[in-house]
């Protein structure tokens, strides 16, 4: 209030001292009047009749021009015709003039720049039919036109600083709306569905009637309309160069048009014909990607309120910005979406659980099934037979495919470290704990935990596994808070678990947490001609990698293959290919480049020739046997006791003590 007041005493020349208590008064009504948050209606309605009177006048009000005609804003007094000659002449002039009973004096933008868009300002003056002895007493005195001037430069402030509170919240409106509804476009996972609600909302925010977003095709020089409101079945297509979405693209500044005012050729009429349509009123703001690149521009046609105004592109603008935004994250959501995809669709056919036996094939239908499910899974085979394969089989058909698979080696694990590696450790909670470490179980979160040689855990490591299976949550080592995981369990071993339970060496509890689905993997000697399936994928595998030609398998090396009786299953199969693959370089393989022959299998058949031969009674011929038939199984089930035990058909103990009769090293449990 008192910066109208303050700008009113200071304005030309200070008012007369005649006139200083009426002047006075209507300024500080008119100021009372903004504080009250009076509206510019308001404000006029209640203040000319009292300028009026002040004045002198019978007669008065504001008029604007309006798509060049002169229209009354408000108007008190008889409904006399305004001089528009005289008002054109003051506007022209930029001053006051009294003639023919009437004052005009312009009224100006007197606003300082706040960053807010403001319509372009019609030319509005205040005019005042004079009373006969007010314009004698007007015509006679300087002092009393100077008096008028000062009235209409403090309308225009006061109108001024209404239109600024106006701008303001109006704007605020805008920004809330327009935020509101960029949430809800992030939302959206469709290219179609997207465009359509970005320019649903700028037909609801703007009030018009169609708006499309134009998106740039550089190479065809295109601008491509997704969607066009009222257009069915198909999409925009204009040059980049036409009408004034092309003004835009070469600008890069909004552009407004509006029809009676601007230039008719501006507007591509040709789109106009092809649909039918009247485009009446535009407005179009260009759209910036991620790195400031010109992708394309908004358009919004048809005003509801007749014309578009610096307002509408100032909204347009946001909306063209926010939608940007929301475009480039869709498309960088499906390109992340897309190659995650790829990449998971890739290392499932890594991951193949390869065969033909009937074995297999019952193993990989129960797989499918449980894939579908979130059940522990259980996989028991020998050493070499693919559990880590199965086990991310399950993983890839199910639907964690997408989040992450992490294996634990549980015999590699020493107690010391077992909980800090599934549970994690907060900083300072041991030595070297230099800083907070998840543990195995939350980076699995959302995805697959395979605990390989699970029956390898100490007590006091089963312990801990099963409360975390059962209640779902872990602690790390050092840490009180309980944090929430969400992993499915696939366990394996190639221990007897029954025996270790029987023999208080694995938790009963465990087992049938672990256990809710057992799947069996057959050892490979056991799969006939799976070996020479497995073989073929692996020669593709390491050629490939090699970038040789996958060579021929002559039929010895084939015979080969079927004969050998793989101890080590299918991870020394794999490792004679990649063998051939990197020391063959023929087209073709024989038996011979196999190497067969100095397997632990075969050293075990050339000690029985041996010993058939040579040695000279048959004890030692037979200790001989058992000796080296022994210590194959051992190397074959890498120093695992039990395994070899129970592949030699004997208790863990009677091997032992078998070891001990033939004076074998190693023979102390």
């Amino acid at each position: 209030m008192t910066e109208v007041v303050t700008q009113f005493m200071t304005a030309n020349e200070r008012p007369t001292v005649a006139s200083d208590a009426d002047d006075m008064r209507l300024a500080i009504q008119i100021a009372q009047s903004i504080q009250v948050d009076s509206s510019r209606h308001g404000l006029l309605k209640t203040m000319l009749p009292d300028l009026l009177s002040v004045i002198g006048g019978n007669a008065g009000g504001l008029i604007s021009q309006r798509t060049g005609d002169w229209n009354r804003e408000l108007w008190v007094g008889d409904e006399t015709a305004p001089p528009e000659s005289l008002i054109s002449q003051a506007l022209d002039q930029d001053d006051a003039i009294i003639d023919q009973g009437w004052c005009v004096t312009p009224i100006h933008d007197r606003s300082t720049p706040d960053h807010v868009p403001l319509p372009a300002t019609a030319p509005s003056a205040l005019v005042i039919r004079l009373t006969r002895g007010e314009q004698l007493a007007i015509e006679q005195s300087q002092a009393r036109l100077q008096r008028l001037q000062r009235f209409a430069f403090l309308l225009a402030a006061a109108l001024q600083r209404i239109e600024t509170r106006d701008r303001h919240t109006r704007r605020i409106e805008q920004l809330s709306a327009v935020l509101k509804a960029a949430a809800e476009w992030l939302r959206l996972d469709d290219d179609d569905a997207l465009l359509m609600k970005i320019a649903d909302t700028a037909t609801r925010l703007l009030g018009c009637e169609r708006a499309s977003i134009f998106l740039w095709d550089r190479r065809r020089r295109k601008l491509i309309g997704r969607p066009a409101l009222g257009i069915e079945g198909r999409p925009l297509e204009v040059d980049d160069d036409a009408g004034v979405v092309g003004e835009v693209l070469r600008t890069a500044e909004a552009k407004i048009w509006n029809s009676g005012s601007d230039d008719e050729q501006r507007v591509n009429r040709a789109v106009d014909r092809s649909l039918e349509f009247e485009t009446k009123s535009l407005v179009a703001v260009p759209m910036y990607g991620n790195r400031d690149e010109l992708i394309g521009v908004f358009e919004a046609i048809n005003s509801d309120h007749g014309a578009f105004d610096a307002f509408d592109a100032a909204m347009l603008g946001d909306l063209a910005t926010h939608a940007a935004v929301a475009i480039e994250a869709l498309r960088t959501r499906k390109s992340l979406t897309a190659s995650r995809d790829r990449l998971v669709d890739d290392a499932a056919s890594a991951t193949k659980l390869i065969g033909n036996h009937p074995a297999v094939q019952a193993v990989r239908d129960s797989a499918d099934k449980v894939a579908k499910t979130d059940l522990s899974v259980l996989v028991l085979g020998q050493n070499g037979t693919g559990k880590e394969v199965l086990a991310r089989h399950i993983h890839y058909h199910s639907g964690r495919r997408n989040g992450p698979f992490i294996a634990v080696n549980c015999a590699a694990l020493v107690e010391s470290l077992l909980e800090s590696e599934l549970f994690g450790h907060e900083k300072g909670a041991f030595t070297d704990a230099n800083q907070t470490r998840a543990g195995k179980f939350e980076l699995a979160g959302g995805g697959t935990l395979f605990l390989d040689e699970v029956g390898d855990m100490s007590p006091a490591g089963q312990a801990k596994l099963l409360r975390v299976l059962e209640e779902k949550v872990v602690v790390r080592v050092g840490g009180s808070q309980t944090i929430p995981v969400d992993v499915r369990v696939i366990a394996a071993t190639n221990q007897p678990l029954e025996q270790l339970i029987a023999e208080k060496r694995f938790r009963e509890d465990l087992y049938f947490r672990l256990n809710v689905v057992s799947l069996t993997l057959p050892p490979l000697s056991q799969r006939g001609d799976d070996a020479l399936k497995l073989a073929d994928h692996f020669f593709s595998e390491f050629c490939y990698q090699i970038g040789r030609q996958v060579p021929l398998l002559e039929p010895s090396a084939r015979q080969a293959l079927l004969a050998h009786s793989w101890p080590g299953n299918i991870r020394e199969l794999r490792n004679t290919i990649e063998r051939v693959c990197y020391l063959c370089g023929g087209d073709s393989i024989s038996a011979d480049d196999l190497m067969l022959a100095n397997s632990p299998a075969a050293r075990v058949s050339s000690g029985t020739r041996a010993a058939a031969g040579f040695a000279p009674v048959l004890a030692d011929a037979t200790r001989e046997f058992q000796a080296t038939h022994i210590e194959a199984a051992i190397q074959a089930c890498q120093g695992n006791m039990t395994d070899a035990a129970t592949r030699l058909g004997l208790h863990r103990s009677n091997l032992y003590r078998k070891m001990r009769q033939l004076g074998m090293s190693g023979s102390e449990e």
